[in-house]
Formats: structure tokens, C-alpha cells, sequence
């Protein structure tokens, strides 16, 4: 049986280690789903995601390891493009022969049972990459202040454009 890692809001634990992860609404499709990645060798590919999310003004993030049946379907592919839909069995090669597997994501579009969660713990919480995969290193499409509003250190690349 693959398995897969969750990310979420710490104040989601309780909730969540009772009843279950419920899908939320998907972006490119009319389906609900959970989010996730396939546990990897890596742990920065499978938590490539928590700096992210971080980003988005969350302070803590826990990570909740499921398992689901290899013939479950899922969708696979890169965050905002299109997704595969694959078997999850199928889905954790995938990410495994992808050359960085950064960007990528897994969408179950079912509601994970506590049954089927492995463990819940508390990751390192500055892993991942912010605003895309490639960002490390090159400077945001726009310094203007409006896009730069509320991010981190946001005064230096708006005084860098100057």
C-alpha cells in the first residue's frame, strides 16, 4: 500500500486525528481532494510543500501519513497545470522517476479515514522552497509594492528596484 503525507494547520490536529482529513475544493476541477505527496527517500520532495504553506500565513504545520489501496485513483502533476490521473500505485512512481519531483502534486479524491492515517508528527518547519520550485536565487517577477504587500522582508526587494 503507497503512502502519502498531508500537510496541515497545527490547529487541525484534533480534528483530524479523529476524524479523518476531508477533502477541500480543487482548483482545476470540479472535484474535492486531499492534497499530499508519496513518502519519498527525500524528506525535503516529500515536504516540499510546508514553506509554502507557511507563506500563506500559517505559524505551525503538522504532517499526517496515510496509506491508501494501490488501485485507488488520483490525480498527479504540477502545481496549477494540468493532472494525470493515475492509480496511486502508479502516482508514487511517478513522483519517484521524475527528475526533482519539486512542484508536484498528488490529489486524493477521497476522504482519508483515521483508520488508514499512520502517524501524525511535527516536521522541520523550514523546508521547501516559496512562490515556485526555481524562485531560490532570482528575483520576483514584479517589485512593485502592491505585489510585494505583506511578504516576508518584502521593504528589501521593493527598495532593490528602485
Amino acid at each position: 500500500m503507497p503512502q502519502f503525507i498531508h500537510l496541515f494547520d497545527s490547529r487541525m490536529l484534533k480534528r483530524i486525528s479523529r476524524a479523518g482529513i476531508t477533502p477541500k475544493k480543487v482548483r482545476f476541477a470540479d472535484i474535492k481532494g486531499v492534497y499530499c505527496l508519496p513518502v519519498s527517500q527525500s524528506y525535503f520532495k516529500s515536504h516540499q510543500w510546508l514553506r509554502e504553506l507557511k507563506r500563506r500565513g500559517v505559524k505551525s504545520i503538522h504532517a499526517a501519513q496515510f496509506k491508501i489501496e494501490d488501485e485507488t485513483p488520483v490525480y498527479i502533476g504540477r502545481y496549477n497545470e494540468e493532472h494525470l490521473r493515475v492509480t496511486a500505485s502508479e502516482a508514487v512512481e511517478v513522483f519517484e522517476k521524475h527528475k526533482d519531483g519539486l512542484g508536484l502534486e498528488v490529489i486524493v479524491p477521497l476522504k482519508v479515514s483515521s483508520k488508514y492515517i499512520t502517524r501524525i508528527y511535527y516536521p522541520n518547519q523550514v523546508l521547501g522552497w516559496r512562490f515556485y520550485p526555481e524562485a531560490k536565487g532570482r528575483k520576483p517577477f514584479c517589485g512593485c509594492r502592491y505585489c510585494n504587500r505583506g511578504q516576508i522582508n518584502a521593504y528589501r526587494v521593493i527598495t532593490e528596484e528602485r
